[in-house]
């Protein structure tokens, strides 16, 4: 019985080709869209989850509250760890590593390359899922100048004898020797801790003493609980565990859950707000369940509209016998192999383009055919989308009354109309809906990208202060503004575009000891600021004088930010001192500067506090380019400079405006996404109003023939077949608009700095669909109304 049910599916499938394939193609891309869409929402979900510790993994977080608001860091002090390992009950084990990625260079023989990595304790292998394909996590850090590589930096550093690391030395840095002892297994791309190599973090801490201050938050903290232990009860000890050994700190340590790490790690004046990578997640899902419902949508359209032609057979087949239940299951029969055809369809298109896809999203996704989760999710997709999409026509076509039908009596013809331009409506509101909000969200990203940072970000080049530049930067500075390419060089020790060093224990003459104000520090150099573009408002530039102590005093320049925190009136020659120092030596204000945005593009960032330094304390030099210089020219020119003063480090170099669009990465992502499902979800749509453009133009052609015999233009008719649908979208605008503006207006409170919804951002997005609706219903109605009447007119 099923086989016979399938067999004349196809058959219909065969002797409707147009229709056939119109519906195949819909489904098609709507399961295409919805498997890439899911292909990059389990991959997002599994973040992290090869460790098989996850759910007694921790990372501490620090709350520190100030006047008006609780910011949440993630630096913890050098001394907390073995700390709260020791004295805490549940805990059973910490592992601390320096923060973030920390890029060396490495000399293998005769060549050199940069690899990024940690510095971290032995525990480390221990409490993550890292394991070793070479030695063991119990020797890998058993000399102080050890080093653990992975399996792709291994073959990075030594080609094909990867396999024979272990023992072999490299040079770091140009100075020191260190031995690999161990090579681990390549760590997934969806881990939230990532590094080419790691090496002992007591190298790391015996070499900045700051971290041995309580007072200091400067590195990473990791905790691992013992099973059954409660995160709650263990926070409760970590409360206070900073205070009791340094009454002036204000940080409040928590443990923040690795489940949540890549999530939700969205915080709002100290709390979490259970925001951050789950909003994409559950945005694009719903726009995957929106692109299938637009592809069933499709086939519901167009099987009923096609009703008529099958009234006859559904006729007959009752007349000889056949039960209702035998229809449905007839009808559905054919709109689940449809459904099936789509899904071949579907899996040839994701294969053809999940290459272009990782690029898009910037990942390293695979069809993966071979999982049967993969294939189990296939055919549950397939098989709802092709009931979703049989069910009404089965029940619709399987209800006629077999007399009227053979009578050529026309039956539910008004209301099944109806429940046709419903669908079309509910079909082209989804679409326009996602047109207006990839409208607002390319223009909230275009809002950022052309704020006033309060520094120009354009032309501005950065490179590493590695090996010998810092010696050497007085004699690179020369040769680089004696090019002609160059308009000035400067030194910084943090990167302007981030965050910083930032503390709260500044005073000036007015303010309390009580009163809590984060500020930011940076050492800079003489030309720092005529370099990044931010602009002297009062006094002078910073210049080597201001390190020297006169008087108990050294020069600043300060934002202004900070200089209307300091009081009325101009700030210049102000005090500012530290009042844990008890040295006496003030900081006197030289020079104050335009506030700046960096870590946060889209808020009001701290004031900051920029000290002269010296190219021995620089971390980051910055040249900027003429607006006119030849960029291949000057990249070659510096690389020249930098080749002969800083011989044994190949020439890298990063533009602030690419560092500045990596900031932007989850906004551009959605912008991206959101554009190339908006896109398709109307493909889909045109796809369906094509095929009942064409129906309605077959179901019409005897009229059309006699308009024309009567005078009817080519025009006229065209637009007399059209008016229908174009009505139909006309509705569908005037139901998308508040929607989309409610779900945008949602979306943006997100965001401190937003653009504004603009009234034409609505009215663009409604011609745009009714455009296009028009172009895809245009061709056949032109087809219909150019036929010649005689033919249409002669035939029964």
């Amino acid at each position: 019985m099923l086989l016979n049910y399938f067999k004349t599916a196809w058959r219909r499938l065969k002797n409707n080709k147009f229709f056939s394939i119109i519906n195949i193609l819909g489904l098609a891309i709507g399961i295409s869209c919805a498997a890439m869409i899911f292909l990059w929402v389990e991959n997002e979900l599994h973040w992290d989850d090869f460790n098989t510790k996850k759910d007694q993994l921790y990372f501490v977080r620090e709350n520190q509250k100030y006047n008006t608001y609780t910011t949440t860091f993630s630096s913890t002090p050098g001394l907390l760890g073995p700390a709260i390992q020791k004295e805490i009950p549940g805990i059973a084990n910490t592992c601390r590593t320096s923060e973030g990625s920390k890029q060396l260079l490495f000399t293998i023989g005769d060549k050199s390359m940069y690899a990024s990595g940690i510095y971290a304790e032995p525990s480390l292998f221990n409490m993550f899922t890292l394991p070793f394909v070479q030695g063991s996590g119990a020797n890998a850090f058993s000399e102080l100048h050890s080093i653990v590589i992975t399996e792709k930096t291994a073959k990075k550093f030594f080609g094909s004898e990867k396999d024979k690391a272990i023992g072999k030395t490299v040079r770091v840095d140009g100075k020191t020797d260190y031995v690999i002892t161990g090579v681990l297994k390549d760590i997934p791309q969806n881990a939230s801790l990532n590094f080419e190599w790691v090496a002992p973090f007591k190298i790391f801490f015996q070499s900045n003493p700051y971290l041995h201050r309580w007072g200091n938050s400067s590195l990473s903290t990791y905790v691992e609980l013992k099973p059954g232990v409660s995160a709650a009860a263990v926070n409760k000890r970590l409360y206070n565990f900073i205070q009791q050994r340094d009454p002036t700190s204000i940080a409040r340590p928590f443990l923040f859950s690795m489940n949540d790490w890549h999530l939700r790690d969205q915080f709002d004046n100290g709390v979490q707000t259970g925001g951050g990578r789950i909003e994409y997640i559950r945005l694009f899902t719903i726009i995957a369940a929106i692109i299938l419902l637009i592809a069933c949508i499709n086939f519901m359209n167009l099987s009923t509209a096609r009703s008529e032609k099958r009234a006859k057979e559904v006729g007959v087949r009752k007349t000889l016998g056949a039960f209702r239940r035998n229809l449905i299951f007839n009808f559905i029969g054919e709109a689940v192999l449809m459904a099936f055809l789509a899904a071949l369809t579907a899996v040839v298109i994701v294969f053809l383009t999940l290459p272009a896809f990782n690029l898009l999203v910037e990942k390293h996704l695979s069809l993966g055919l071979s999982n049967p989760i993969h294939i189990v999710v296939l055919l549950i997709i397939t098989l709802i989308c092709g009931l979703a999409a049989g069910s009404y026509p089965a029940l619709y076509l399987s209800s006629f009354d077999p007399v009227e039908v053979l009578k050529g009596l026309k039956s539910k013809t008004k209301s099944v109309e109806w429940i046709r331009k419903g669908l079309v409506v509910l079909q082209f509101t989804a679409s326009i809906i996602l047109i207006i909000c990839t409208i607002i969200v390319y223009q909230q990203i275009q809002r950022v990208k052309s704020r006033n940072l309060g520094f120009n970000k354009s032309n501005l080049l950065q490179i590493d202060v590695q090996g010998d530049v810092a010696k050497n930067y007085d004699a690179i500075k020369q040769d680089l503004l004696a090019s002609g390419y160059f308009e000035n060089v400067a030194l910084s020790d943090h990167q302007t575009i981030y965050s910083g060093n930032n503390t709260g224990s500044l005073m000036w003459k007015g303010k309390t000891t009580e009163a809590q104000i984060l500020i930011s520090q940076r050492y800079v150099s003489k030309d720092f600021f005529n370099t990044s573009g931010i602009k002297l408002l009062e006094g002078r530039d910073l210049a080597a004088k201001d390190s020297a102590v006169v008087n108990k005093t050294i020069g600043i320049v300060i934002t202004q930010s900070l200089e209307k925190l300091m009081g009325s009136g101009s700030a210049l020659g102000k005090k500012i001192w530290d009042q844990g120092d008890t040295s006496g030596i003030a900081a006197q204000v030289v020079g104050v500067v335009h506030d700046y945005v960096y870590g946060d593009m889209y808020g009001k960032s701290d004031p900051v506090i920029f000290y002269y330094g010296r190219p021995a304390s620089a971390l980051f030099m910055y040249a900027r380019l003429k607006s006119r210089a030849d960029l291949t020219k000057s990249l070659a020119f510096m690389q020249s400079v930098m080749k002969r003063y800083n011989p044994e480090y190949p020439f890298k170099y990063q533009f602030v405006d690419d560092q500045f669009n990596q900031m932007l990465l989850g906004e551009r992502l959605i912008s991206k996404l959101s554009r190339v499902f908006a896109a398709l979800a109307i493909v889909i749509s045109c796809l369906g109003l094509f095929g009942l453009a064409a129906f309605t133009a077959e179901r019409r052609i005897k009229e059309i023939g006699i308009r024309k015999v009567f005078g009817a233009s080519v025009r006229g008719i065209a637009l007399l077949l059209s008016k229908d649908f174009l009505k139909l979208i006309a509705i569908a605008c005037l139901i998308a608009f508040p929607i989309a503006g409610l779900v945008m207006r949602s979306w943006l409170q997100n965001y401190q700095y937003r653009v504004e919804i603009k009234w034409w951002t609505f009215l663009v997005a409604g011609v745009s669909a009714i455009l296009i609706a028009l172009v895809t219903i245009g061709f056949q109605t032109v087809k219909a109304a150019r036929a010649n009447p005689v033919r249409s007119l002669k035939s029964e």
